[in-house]
């Protein structure tokens, strides 16, 4: 190995610790849930609005962050993310009312929405082209490792150590991150920081309007709509007392069905991406499939009579699992619709799916709860339960009919490009 892709991967892997210290921020309140209900005295709709500002947040500030990206370069937008997410941190460890905790998971989701896209423009400016696809994947997985270290561990810190101390031992991750960071990362082999120029108002607005005008990207958003929300909701926020209230189960079984959901991202990331790159003609139809299956197995789930069995809710946390490589798939068609100088944009705007709907189910199974058990938030039942993860068919169903809207539309438009590029005189 050349010294200068030794300093590619020193540069990578602070990154990339970056990135799975922001997942595992993320996905911290998913094992806190019912703890948090006793500890500010919330509802489940109340609880759920901790993790809708969150998303809310982390898909508003998608956009700007490629912008600030471009104009700061990744240096110095992962340093503000790293320290954001680890005051935010502290603040959410030692805040004692609800207001308080609420404002701390707004700050969680900014620094959160700045780190993955500063990490990928790393990965784009250090490696060789070559190996930039390979990189960018083990990106994505193993950054998941995040929240399998926010399942199991932080259920057991939770109950030994306590809320606070729990959460700032957490935060503290961050000030090492951040001094690793000063020290190894550089914007590029070049440049310890990279500047772009000022973008102006019109130009922004005149890149999403083009972008948002193909149905190749309208295709991308529809499948990274239909793909993530049930993996997102389950590892946020509802996974865990789904399993313990819904369904019965010990907390040490719970936290290692959610490790299950993220071993399966894991597995699925590597195997969806060589079945993309080598069938890119089928990939809104994987998409089809894969949502498919998971709107099945959730109604064998809910169906059960009584509680499922431990090894349906395995089958469950593998297939959701699924989900969230699947995802990538929009990013991908949306690569594929737009050129390069729109692509930033386009994936802005793809981004948005899977958290909008994230968003909509998380509120919609607490507001459900609360219907269902009103009075007492910590009594949830099963048929509660039943009641609240059933709205993740009408996002499914919404979905499903616009990935096929849309792809019907995104290859004819495709076909009528390469038909214009045979017959143009200039084509080779």
């Amino acid at each position: 190995m050349t010294d200068s892709l030794r300093r590619a991967y020193a540069v990578w892997i602070v990154g990339l610790l970056v990135y799975f210290l922001a997942v595992f921020h993320r996905s911290s309140l998913a094992v806190a849930g019912l703890a948090a209900t006793e500890r500010f005295d919330i509802s489940a709709s109340q609880l759920a609005t901790f993790t809708m500002l969150q998303l809310l947040v982390y898909a508003g500030m998608q956009i700007p962050v490629g912008l600030m990206v471009d104009r700061f370069g990744s240096r110095s937008v992962l340093l503000g993310g790293t320290l954001l997410l680890t005051a935010a941190q502290c603040g959410f460890a030692v805040a004692d009312s609800y207001g308080l905790a609420l404002v701390a998971r707004v700050f969680v989701g900014m620094g959160d929405a700045m780190t993955f896209i500063c990490v990928l423009r790393l990965v784009s400016t250090w490696f060789p082209v070559r190996r930039i696809p390979l990189v960018t994947q083990l990106t994505g997985t193993l950054g998941q490792l995040g929240a399998v270290v926010a399942a199991v561990p932080m259920t057991w810190a939770l109950g030994h150590l306590g809320w606070t101390t729990a959460y700032l031992a957490a935060a503290s991750l961050g000030v090492v991150l951040a001094v690793a960071l000063l020290l190894v990362l550089h914007d590029s082999p070049e440049a310890r920081h990279l500047r772009g120029p000022r973008l102006s108002l019109a130009t922004v607005r005149a890149s999403l309007a083009a972008s948002w005008a193909h149905p190749g990207t309208r295709l991308g958003f529809w499948i990274h709509f239909s793909t993530q929300f049930s993996l997102t909701a389950l590892t946020l926020l509802w996974g865990y007392p789904f399993f313990v209230r819904g369904e019965g189960l010990s907390p040490t079984t719970a936290g290692s069905l959610l490790t299950v959901l993220i071993v399966a991202v894991m597995i699925a990331g590597p195997t969806l991406g060589w079945l993309v790159g080598s069938h890119p003609w089928h990939r809104s139809s994987m998409a089809l499939v894969i949502v498919s299956t998971i709107a099945a197995v959730w109604t064998v789930v809910l169906a059960w009579p009584g509680s499922a069995p431990v090894w349906l809710l395995v089958v469950l946390a593998l297939v959701v699992g699924v989900g969230g490589p699947a995802s990538m798939i929009g990013f991908d068609v949306g690569r594929t619709s737009n050129p390069a100088d729109r692509l930033a944009s386009a994936s802005g705007i793809i981004n948005q799916g899977g958290f909008l709907a994230s968003l909509l189910l998380v509120v919609t199974v607490g507001l459900v709860l609360d219907w269902r058990t009103p009075g007492d938030s910590t009594a949830y039942t099963p048929s509660a339960f039943r009641w609240a993860m059933s709205a993740q068919y009408v996002l499914w169903g919404i979905g499903l009919v616009q990935v096929w809207r849309y792809r019907r539309r995104a290859r004819s438009v495709i076909n009528r490009d390469e038909l214009y590029a045979a017959s143009s005189p200039t084509a080779a």
